[in-house]
């Protein structure tokens, strides 16, 4: 089951007649410009988490290397 283009055409139509030919546009600008914020929100997280990841790595290996000094040491 596909959608055609009488089903395309219905919609928009009923689109056209709740929204109006004015107020589409900047309902399309809104839903870009909130796309848009949630690729940059979504991109910063995942920056943020590997941020967090290495620093936790790094953080790991120096608790390693103390602990092996401190072992060598005794």
């Amino acid at each position: 089951m596909s959608i055609g283009f009488t089903e395309i055409l219905l919609i928009l139509v009923v689109v056209l007649l709740l929204f109006g030919s004015k107020r589409i546009p900047e309902l399309a600008k809104a839903m870009g410009k909130a796309a848009y914020e949630f690729k940059n929100a979504k991109e910063t997280l995942k920056r943020e988490a590997q941020e967090l990841s290495e620093s936790a790595q790094k953080a790991a290996e120096a608790e390693a290397k103390k602990d092996d000094s401190t072992t060598v040491a005794q």
